[in-house]
């Protein structure tokens, strides 16, 4: 084959299903054959997988409607999460959240696997289902790819593995970067969970200028139209996680000037989520970015005032944070099984050393030095991942 053509996807590859075997049957389960759910395909640029949380056995396998892939084959997620693409390095089954593709000799799995990510979109919009979104092997069957020579296979997954590597090596450069921080305050102020260095004690509220403050409920009648730019931008639970709120984005609502004076942000204040579907979530606090423009937070929030002449705002985020820290006085006080979170009597009872404010300020300077590093990591990111997904969309086209 010397040209470019145009094929269906059932025409090159044989499109398979998977299954379950039965979980009433134990003998069924942890055998010697790897067997994949979505769970073991998390992300987008995951590109092989060898080993999978759980394992079924001969007996399994022959007792229900998966198959066995051979090594080589491309799973692909079908269900609720659909798109996400893997090269299985080893023989394995999966389950029914598959549509997985044995490749005939004209077709490289890895080009397969890129140009699955392609259509993303596309097999979002063929999806159906009430309780969650599927992608059937009918559907998928009709898919057209391009397929040129193998050799020019070989040389686009070359190109775009080698520019993954690079994305990748920016991501793994900016988890380094985020490691920095808590090691930082460990070398500044040693574990907060046995205070080896002696610092004093005191109970949050102690080192706080004002009360805590429950964060404003406002009927959705009082929300703008997105990209209206009218009201005021307030924080919700979904803009809370990333250590610092990220302005510009954020949903806006109408406020009046008491709402805005009683509920209004400083970059002095933080904020704590007062609950979170996630464990871990719970009782983390964000920071604010310095700004002209008003800004609330709802509901979900309980706001801190530190006084500024006890703990610096820097310093109190990070303790706060510290997992020591919350292993030792906060995840104790998080209550709640569907939702967790945590209340303001509950905070009461939180302890905060206090260090000197100079170790305490030349802690925030050296922050401040790995935010730039962080900022100029992400930026970097961010270029990396956009260079890829324009190579990506661009190598399956017709030269």
């Amino acid at each position: 084959m010397s040209k470019w053509r145009t094929a269906r996807l059932e025409d090159i590859a044989q499109v398979l299903g998977g299954g379950t075997p039965s979980r009433t049957e134990q003998s069924y389960f942890g055998g010697g054959i790897a067997w994949a759910t979505p769970t073991d395909i998390t992300k987008l640029d995951q590109l092989y997988i060898g080993k999978t949380k759980e394992t079924i056995s001969e007996e399994g396998l022959h007792n229900s409607s998966t198959k066995l892939m051979p090594a080589g084959s491309v799973l692909l997620t079908s269900r609720a999460t659909i798109g996400f693409t893997a090269i299985a390095t080893v023989p394995m089954c999966t389950n029914q959240g598959f549509i997985n593709f044995i490749c005939g000799t004209d077709l490289v799995p890895e080009y397969l696997a890129y140009w699955l990510r392609t259509q993303r979109d596309k097999m979002i919009q063929h999806a159906g289902g009430t309780t969650f979104k599927e992608i059937g092997r009918g559907a998928l069957r009709k898919f057209e790819i391009l397929v040129p020579p193998l050799p020019k296979q070989r040389r686009i997954v070359d190109f775009l593995s080698r520019a993954e590597g690079i994305v990748r090596l920016r991501r793994e450069a900016e988890k380094k970067a985020a490691e920095l921080i808590p090691a930082l305050f460990l070398d500044s102020f040693g574990d907060p969970a046995t205070n080896p260095k002696g610092w004093p004690l005191a109970l949050l509220p102690e080192v706080l200028s004002r009360p805590f403050k429950n964060g404003l409920y406002l009927q959705k009648d009082k929300y703008t139209p997105d990209g209206s730019g009218l009201g005021v931008e307030m924080v919700h639970m979904s803009d809370a996680f990333y250590g610092e709120v990220k302005r510009g984005q954020l949903r806006r609502v109408l406020a009046d000037e008491k709402q805005i004076q009683d509920y209004g942000l400083t970059s002095t204040d933080l904020l704590v989520a007062r609950r979170s579907l996630n464990f871990d979530g719970a009782a983390k606090l964000c920071g604010i970015p310095e700004s002209e423009q008003a800004l609330l937070f709802e509901s979900s929030f309980i706001r801190l005032t530190p006084k500024l002449d006890t703990v610096r705002t820097e310093y109190l985020l990070h303790y706060l944070n510290n997992e020591r820290t919350r292993k030792a006085y906060v995840l104790s006080r998080i209550s709640g099984i569907t939702i967790s979170g945590i209340n303001q009597a509950a905070m009461n009872q939180i302890p905060v050393l206090l260090p000197p404010m100079q170790v305490q300020d030349n802690f925030a300077a050296k922050v401040s030095d790995v935010q730039s590093i962080q900022s100029q990591q992400s930026a970097a990111t961010a270029k990396a991942q956009a260079t890829f997904d324009a190579l990506l969309a661009h190598s399956f086209q017709t030269p």
